[in-house]
């Protein structure tokens, strides 16, 4: 069995390629204090169907590069759209 999880894209800026972070709540062995710690994987996404800030489900695959060893599943939900306003700077 291959290891399934569920991340947040934090970069689809290269090709074919995403950068998923996938957060986890772990309590200290000592201090049981809960602390919050962080995984990124790279994610290999043929169709670049996802996008900054998707939440997507992947897989763990062969090695496909030095840092990529993930396969995308699909999206599980997409990111809300923002659209920028632009205002203009010019003051005469």
């Amino acid at each position: 069995m291959r290891k399934r999880v569920t991340g947040v894209v934090t970069s689809d800026k290269m090709q074919k390629t995403r950068r998923v972070e996938i957060s986890r709540l772990y309590k200290h062995p000592k201090y049981s204090k809960t602390l919050r710690a962080k995984t990124i994987c790279h994610v290999h996404d043929e169709l670049n169907e996802s996008h900054q800030g998707d939440v997507v489900e992947i897989i763990e695959s062969r090695p496909q590069s030095k840092l990529k060893r993930w396969d995308l599943i699909r999206v599980v939900q997409r990111a809300p759209q923002v659209t920028e306003l632009v205002s203009d700077t010019s003051h005469s």
